[in-house]
């Protein structure tokens, strides 16, 4: 895929002009129960070579605006590219005609939890903007990068950039104006080894698209993907004369990324509210977890201590507000293995006595947004890795994710990673190579005995989290140590 659009260049006082129509639609709305406009700009670039050879280059953007109306008590949304009166003035009256028309239909009224208004302006600009360095440049960069691997002779050495600038106006009828500005950058390299049939494969700094943060080019160069280069590639050619993993059960240390997307699938999804009420069954799914688990759930072990933190440094789910307006917080949702707190809506939240999380998000302006995970993050122990290691007679050291399957409750899954090392007497030994594991939720937390402590915390961040239906893509992360859980089935026959 090559394909770069004619972006559409910064105007002067865009801004202000953003700020104007947002009111202006907001005008329109005057007299209904309640009503928001979202005008949202996105520029997203990403670059991949593939070989030493350009494989994919877009560069986009994006500008609209979506309004969403409560009639009756049922929600109406509405989105468009017109930003002129006529536009606007014609989305908000389609949005008030969906409201009415749902409201025919809807059982039960929406009740949203109070918020105060706020008047704010957060600009979040990187140190390096990525948009602001040549193509040129950025290919270079990733031939730096991907040398190494080529050099090394795998079979398939890949380098990747992205970046995504977003800016956002936010105005309700309840006095709300926000304003919003962000840029996102990640990238990671890629060695691919085939022998036979066999593929086996190592990523940098993480799998699926590499590490990404919140910030600009000077994320990327941290990572300092040239100098990991040639470890990446002797460990994917050494995968494929590595033994394989063996079936049983025993004691599984899982490294910060793949802690990262345990804790995202089986954490992270059950504990959004609109899951639980079964809003998202027929795409993204429901979760074990019920509403009268809240404050008795036993989730996992003493040790389990998790939260949702939308004002983590650095990470691809912080935000001042959210998509109503609700500031970004902290919210406890595990405390020594104890369900004490969920994602939610001013909509959702209601329904457990309580004020909004702070978690509603939408992918761009012709979205309506949904319950969304900001920063799920595991909160730090006592070990060192080196201690969990040292402790274990007998066990394996699984790390980088490979692929994973869960159910739609989020109840038994069952993960792969990209390489393991095999323990024995507190030490490791030889390379494992097809490395899986299984387990259920509550019983695989409960078996947590041991976390890295706080210098080995971790930010991962995950671009393409899925959910909705038409469906929205969602850059999340997590803040996460290396984790051990005893008595894990390990191997495909388990």
């Amino acid at each position: 895929m090559h394909h770069r659009s004619k972006a559409v260049r910064p105007q002067p006082n865009r801004e202000m002009q953003l700020r104007a129509f947002a009111q202006e639609v907001l005008s329109y709305l005057d007299g209904l129960a309640y009503g928001d406009v979202r005008v949202v700009r996105i520029r997203s670039e990403y670059l991949k070579l593939k070989n030493g050879r350009l494989e994919a280059w877009s560069d986009e953007e994006t500008l609209g605006f979506g309004v969403r109306v409560l009639v009756d008590g049922a929600w109406g949304f509405a989105s468009s590219l017109e930003l002129s009166s006529i536009g606007g003035r014609e989305a908000a009256a389609e949005a008030v005609r969906r409201a009415a028309a749902s409201a025919r239909v809807t059982a039960e009224p929406v009740r949203l939890a109070s918020v105060a208004p706020h008047v704010a302006q957060v600009f979040s600009d990187p140190a390096e903007s990525p948009f602001l360095l040549s193509p040129e440049s950025k290919l270079e960069f990733l031939h730096q990068a991907a040398e190494p691997l080529v050099a090394a002779g795998v079979t398939f050495a890949t380098a990747s950039l992205g970046a995504v600038e977003e800016e956002k106006v936010f105005a309700s009828t309840e006095g709300s104006l926000i304003e919003q500005r962000r840029t996102t950058t990640g990238g990671g390299i890629d060695a691919t080894m085939v022998r036979d049939g066999d593929v086996q494969i190592r990523s940098y700094p993480a799998a699926h698209d590499g590490g990404w943060g919140l910030g600009g080019f000077e994320l990327v160069r941290a990572f300092d993907l040239a100098g990991n280069a040639p470890r990446i590639a002797e460990e994917a050619r050494a995968l494929l004369d590595a033994e394989t993993c063996p079936t049983l059960r025993t004691t599984v240390i899982l490294d910060a990324d793949q802690v990262a997307l345990q804790l995202h699938e089986s954490i992270g999804h059950p504990t959004e509210l609109d899951r639980i009420l079964g809003t998202e069954a027929s795409y993204a799914g429901t979760s074990f977890v019920h509403l009268e688990d809240l404050g008795h759930l036993r989730y996992g072990s003493p040790l389990l201590n998790v939260t949702a933190d939308a004002t983590t440094a650095g990470a691809l789910g912080t935000i001042a507000f959210d998509d109503e307006g609700v500031a970004g917080q902290s919210v406890p949702l595990i405390r020594k293995g104890i369900l004490v707190g969920l994602q939610s809506s001013r909509e959702t939240a209601p329904l457990i006595g309580r004020s909004s999380s702070g978690a509603m998000r939408a992918s761009g302006w012709n979205r309506i947004p949904l319950v969304r995970m900001t920063n799920i993050n595991l909160e730090p122990g006592e070990s060192s890795l080196e201690q969990l290691i040292a402790e274990t007679e007998e066990g394996v050291l699984m790390s980088t994710n490979k692929g994973w399957s869960i159910d739609d409750r989020r109840l038994n899954f069952h993960f792969a990673t990209e390489i393991g090392w095999k323990i024995e007497k507190g030490e490791l030994k030889q390379m494992l190579r097809d490395c899986t594991y299984s387990g259920v939720t509550p019983a695989f937390w409960g078996s947590l005995d041991g976390l890295g402590k706080v210098s080995e915390r971790r930010v991962v961040g995950l671009t393409n989290c899925g959910k909705g239906e038409p469906g929205q893509s969602m850059p999340v992360a997590h803040a996460v140590v290396p984790a051990r859980f005893r008595s894990v089935a390990v191997g495909e026959g388990e």
